[in-house]
């Protein structure tokens, strides 16, 4: 690593990392999540980790539960992925991980380290991807960052033919 590189840490490591992995046998459903799965046919034990993981449902349909999170992000399922996490074999056990609890402290504490026992200045992002609305496909954008900027805010700046900016504020961590 070198002094400005920024390192792009994907969630789930992190989350792996922070024990956020939830088995599906050790979760108890409440009638609220039940009602909600089968409006939606989903499992409802991950129903019930999505409401846990959300401040509220924003809107459902089969399949999908979009929620505001506790992060503050409105996203599908809380964040909550069976993909890429290893299962017990022969146990019949699920596993599902959540969403790391403070991404941005989670980055805070990569940095540190890194930056210690590299004696260099460097960012650290952590990303996961995300739907757009009314748009196919999935962007990786950063859910918790450390040492750099989020908001590069240009109002007041002039653009190519001087016209004074007045709205523009680019997410740059994402």
């Amino acid at each position: 690593l070198k002094d400005g590189d920024v390192l792009v840490i994907a969630q789930k490591v992190i989350s792996k990392a922070e024990g956020r992995r939830v088995g599906l046998q050790t979760v108890q459903v409440s009638a609220e999540a039940q009602a909600l799965a089968d409006k939606t046919d989903k499992d409802p034990r991950i129903v019930e980790l999505i409401l846990m993981e959300s401040n509220k449902v924003l809107r459902h349909r089969p399949g999908l539960i979009v929620v505001e999170h506790k992060l503050g992000f409105v996203c599908a399922n809380a964040g909550i992925d069976r993909s890429n996490v290893k299962q017990d074999e022969g146990s019949g056990d699920e596993s599902v991980l959540l969403l790391p609890k403070d991404p941005d402290r989670s980055a805070r504490e990569v940095r540190l380290v890194l930056e210690k026992a590299t004696e260099q200045r460097i960012g650290v992002l952590i990303i996961d991807s995300h739907g757009r609305a009314w748009r196919n496909g999935t962007v990786g954008i950063s859910i918790g960052f450390s040492g750099l900027p989020g908001i590069v805010d240009l109002r007041g700046d002039p653009d190519l033919f001087g016209y004074e900016l007045k709205v523009t504020q680019i997410a740059a961590v994402d």
